[in-house]
This record gives structure tokens, C-alpha cells and sequence, in this order.
């Protein structure tokens, strides 16, 4: 194993990582209608009883995520979220609230009462995706930071990474195309809650509100997309040379796209997929459409992931001194590290089955509303 090896190892690891979470945020999106006015509040208590049993799974890889970012590229980990802090602050927060909105909305005499909380899993379910996204959009348009390794030696600021800016990450949402891809991660995160709810709840009147929510969202989430794909297409990126110099080339992310087959047909592949989940979802009487969507969510970020950071690119670049960029081979772990996570990683399969098992056996009888009314084990 050369540390050429490792290192795209483990990026291809958080880019499975990253697709997970986005595809697991349908937790967040199906939230959101806890505000449909359409629903009863026994349909209500539905979907929260839905997602309530698979939040942990999406926080457990947010969770994961940071902390694979941390131990195999910490100079990012260090630059991004001790710079851009309020960012994963503000992503913090909502999912703070989340999980207190889970244990107590429907506990008596509790402190917001019951649409207080259903107000914060609504939040939640609109800043997380748009959060995100809106930060993973900006490994193609930049943010204000300075990188000096040898000022770790000074005793006087031994501070490596320095944050241009005094919005501290906020400043990102003065990018459009940045905000655009957050837009999309909205959209998207809310189609795949309507699509899991299909699958997860025993109702006639909560299916026809579903597909309803599928069509009215398939369109903004197509525009949003295709407009942010084809700017990405279009922009300069952050080209890197064997040298490790960073410079602006005209068409890079075409040109990543074109240089790598296999990730042009894992995004065409997963664009495919999320398509006909929608289309099975909200167009047809089939419920099996979040099956389609969500590996093809996950295929679609990794392909994001890969046009950010392979084929000589600078995955987080810096917009006050290009030569400050972070790579895949400048900001990573050492070797030893990199490789003794490498045999730890061996046991994820085993993880992921469990997860699978579990998930199986949560969802082996659909959620209906007299059921919760009958047992003690809801939210």
C-alpha cells in the first residue's frame, strides 16, 4: 500500500460517507410535514414515529463523517471547521434540537409544547440540508483562508490555518453558486422523506400527500440542479500541477469529468436512479421509489466528491492565496495513520450490515395511527 494509495483510499471513503449522509437526511426532509396542514395530527405523530426511529442513524454519520475528515485530512478538519465555524455551529444547534424534539414534543407540560418542537425538527429539516450543501459547495467556489505550516513553530502564534473573513463560514452564503447546490440538497433531502414515508406508513391519505409533495418538488429540484451542474461545467477550477501548484483553469470540472469515465457513469448511473425513484414515487402507485433515489443519491455525491478532489484538484480551495489550497495529498494524514485506519476501516461491512438488520427489523411492519395509539415504544 503506497500513501498515494491510502490517501485516495480514504477520500473515496469520506466521499461514501458524505453520499450516505445526504441520502439518510431524508430524516430531515420527511419533517417537514409536520407542518402540512392537510395531514391530521394523528398522521402527524406517524411521521414523527417514522423517522424517529432512523434519526440516530443519520447524526451516527455526521458524526462518522467529521470524524473520518479529522483523522485522515486534519488539516481540513482544522482549517474548515476551526475557521468556518459558525457553519457547523449553526449545523450543531438544529441537530441539538432535533434530538430533544424527539424525546420531549409529546411529553406532558413540556417547555415549547408540542408545535414548538415540531417547529424545530421543521428547522432542522430546511438549514441542515441547506447548511451542507451550501459548505460542500464551497470545494468549488473557495472560502478566505491562509495556510502557513511553518508557523506551527512560532511560539508566539503557532496558529496554521488563518480565516480571512469575521463571518467565520457565513460568508458563503453570500455565494450563489454555493447557496445553489444547499437549494439542491433542500429539495432533494425533502423528496427522499416523502419517498421513505411511501414506504414506511400504512396510510391511503399520508400516500396521496406524499406523491402530491414528490410532484411539486421534482421541478425545483431539476432546475436547481441542472442550473448548478452546468455553472460547475462551465467555471474555472482549481487546477493542481506535479509541483503541487495551485492555478485557475478554464473548464476544469468538464475536463475531471471527461478525464474519469467511471465517475461520468456513476453520475449518470446515479441520475438515472434518482429519477426513476421520483418517477415511481410521485407519478406511479409503487411505494418502492425511495429504493431507487437513495443509492442514487449516494452515487451522485460521490461523483461530487470525486470531481472535487481527483484528478490534480484542490478539493478545498483557498479564494485570498490559491497556494494555500488544500489537496488530497497536502492535507492529509501521515502514512502510519492513514494505514492503521486502513485495516480499522476493514470493519465497516460488518457495520453496515448490523445497520441493515436493524433497519430490516424496525420496518418489518408499517407505521399506521392506531398502532400508535396502542403502544408505549412512540414518540
Amino acid at each position: 500500500m503506497t500513501y498515494e494509495f491510502l490517501q485516495n483510499y480514504w477520500w473515496c471513503l469520506i466521499a461514501l460517507l458524505g453520499g450516505l449522509l445526504v441520502a439518510l437526511m431524508f430524516v430531515q426532509g420527511a419533517n417537514l410535514h409536520l407542518g402540512n396542514r392537510s395531514l391530521s395530527d394523528a398522521q402527524k405523530r406517524v411521521i414523527l414515529n417514522s423517522t424517529g426511529r432512523k434519526w440516530e442513524l443519520t447524526f451516527t454519520t455526521l458524526v462518522t463523517f467529521g470524524g473520518a475528515f479529522f483523522a485522515s485530512f486534519p488539516l481540513f478538519y482544522s482549517t474548515s471547521f476551526g475557521g468556518a465555524y459558525w457553519v457547523w455551529v449553526l449545523l450543531l444547534i438544529t441537530f441539538v434540537f432535533q434530538a430533544v424534539s424527539y424525546e420531549f414534543c409529546h411529553k406532558k407540560e413540556n417547555l415549547l409544547g408540542v408545535k414548538g418542537f415540531r417547529i424545530a425538527l421543521m428547522v432542522n429539516g430546511l438549514l441542515a440540508p441547506l447548511l451542507v450543501g451550501t459548505a460542500v459547495g464551497t470545494f468549488f467556489t473557495g472560502s478566505p483562508f491562509i495556510v502557513d505550516k511553518l508557523a506551527i513553530a512560532d511560539p508566539a502564534s503557532p496558529v496554521i490555518s488563518v480565516w480571512g473573513s469575521g463571518w467565520h463560514g457565513l460568508e458563503a452564503l453570500t455565494q450563489p453558486h454555493a447557496v445553489l447546490l444547499g437549494c439542491v440538497l433542500m429539495f432533494l433531502t425533502a423528496i427522499l422523506g416523502d419517498l421513505y414515508i411511501l414506504t414506511n406508513v400504512d396510510d391511503e391519505h399520508v400516500h396521496a400527500q406524499m406523491r402530491r409533495s414528490v410532484r411539486g418538488l421534482v421541478i425545483p429540484f431539476l432546475v436547481a440542479f441542472l442550473v448548478w451542474a452546468l455553472l460547475l461545467m462551465l467555471k474555472k477550477g482549481f487546477a493542481v500541477d506535479q509541483a503541487g501548484a495551485v492555478s485557475l483553469e478554464p473548464f476544469k470540472y468538464l475536463h475531471n469529468l471527461l478525464a474519469m469515465p467511471a465517475v461520468l457513469v456513476m453520475l449518470l448511473l446515479g441520475v438515472v436512479l434518482v429519477l426513476v425513484g421520483f418517477w415511481k414515487g410521485g407519478f406511479t402507485k409503487s411505494r418502492k421509489g425511495f429504493w431507487f433515489a437513495a443509492p442514487g443519491t449516494v452515487l451522485v455525491v460521490m461523483a461530487v466528491f470525486f470531481l472535487a478532489g481527483f484528478n490534480g484538484t484542490a478539493y478545498y480551495p483557498s479564494a485570498t492565496d490559491l497556494q494555500s489550497s488544500l489537496t488530497i495529498r497536502n492535507s492529509s494524514s501521515s502514512y502510519f495513520t492513514l494505514k492503521v485506519m486502513f485495516w480499522v476501516s476493514l470493519l465497516i461491512p460488518f457495520v453496515v450490515a448490523y445497520i441493515a438488520y436493524a433497519w430490516h427489523a424496525m420496518d418489518r411492519k408499517k407505521l399506521t395511527s392506531d398502532e400508535i395509539e396502542q403502544t408505549k415504544d412512540r414518540y
